[in-house]
């Protein structure tokens, strides 16, 4: 049994293995670090034939890999498949029971192994042979079975673990991992995949709804829009704030066109005032030139715009400034916008 000097009697807490857990720590990113940087030169013509196969797949790249490999494989092909380029994980020694059928002769196959000689995969070679489909592999020994085997092969060999024993993948799976990051995002970039496409494979998540999601699909429409016309008394427009709990209320003319606004903000103003709110009309005290937007802008823009003036509410119009809805911080809020 390895005895662990952390839980020793002997081993209370001192500056020495303080620093000496400091300096094992910084050894492994600088030896993954180095690996890294190595690759920048594997960039080549391997590289762009790698990425012309994958652009040209009109199906899946299906990505293959074992233990620690097949770990990364997984990250990659998330990163693949969210980054414009269809992509899935098959583990290869189920491939061999049956899963090798979700692979078709349009696919493109990615595999990773840094011996090159992962007997899962070495066993499903013949069979991904015969279906014709081009295979790329990553692997740190170019002339073993599957680097040779490979239509591209793409070197991520790394000059030490940073393991001390030499054993445990560490640089070498660091190493698959940026390269995998490094043909997600050629592929991005080449096939013009924009921030929008990423949300639309990303709509549960926070710049989904910043980059999907619209005024018209959050502002209040209807009754449940406050409003009065510019002649009501300001008692009248204060009942109508209450009832639709938006904090502020809409002023329009006969034509439902919007002439202004009052809001909680402009309450407390005309009571510093001393304004009587059963006798004064609220053109009298309303905010003119307010802000509005129109429905199909983002929800993301509201925000900016009540940020950038220091407002908490807007009026939603149409192009001849017809109210149709309104929205306050609070919309956005639920919204998972803010």
């Amino acid at each position: 049994m390895v005895s662990n000097p952390l839980n020793s009697p002997l081993s209370s807490y001192n500056e020495d293995l303080d620093k000496r857990l400091a300096q094992l720590g910084a050894a492994v990113i600088e030896t993954e670090a180095s690996a890294v940087a190595a690759l920048r030169t594997r960039i080549n013509g391997n590289f762009a034939a790698a990425c012309k196969y994958m652009l040209a797949c009109t199906a899946r790249i299906v990505v293959l890999g074992m233990g620690k490999s097949g770990h990364i494989g997984g990250k990659i092909a998330a990163t693949l498949a969210s980054t414009g380029t269809p992509a899935f994980f098959v583990h290869p020694g189920e491939a061999s029971h049956g899963d090798l059928g979700m692979i078709t002769e349009k696919d493109v196959v990615l595999a990773l192994s840094n011996s090159g000689e992962t007997e899962e995969i070495c066993t499903i070679l013949p069979l991904i042979k015969r279906l014709g489909v081009p295979l790329i592999a990553l692997t740190g020994q170019p002339q073993s079975t599957l680097g040779k085997a490979a239509d591209v092969h793409i070197d991520i060999s790394v000059e030490k673990e940073a393991c001390p024993l030499g054993l445990a993948p560490t640089a070498s799976s660091t190493a698959t991992l940026a390269m995998g990051d490094a043909l997600a995002i050629a592929l991005l970039e080449a096939r013009g995949f924009t921030a929008e496409d990423f949300a639309r494979s990303h709509p549960g998540g926070r710049l989904g709804r910043r980059l999907l999601l619209r005024i018209s699909d959050i502002m209040h429409r209807g009754e449940a829009i406050p409003a009065v016309t510019e002649d009501v008394l300001l008692s009248n427009a204060l009942l109508e704030m209450t009832r639709k709990g938006l904090g502020m209320t809409a002023v329009v003319d006969v034509q439902n066109q919007v002439v202004g606004i009052f809001t909680d903000g402009d309450l407390r103003r005309a009571l510093d005032r001393g304004i009587d709110v059963h006798a004064t009309p609220i053109a009298a005290i309303m905010t003119t030139h307010c802000k509005t937007l129109g429905p199909e802008l983002l929800a993301a823009e509201a925000l900016q715009m009540m940020q950038r003036h220091r407002i908490n509410a807007l009026l939603v119009v149409d192009h001849e400034q017809h109210l149709i809805g309104a929205l306050n911080m609070h919309d956005l809020l639920r919204a998972g916008v803010l």
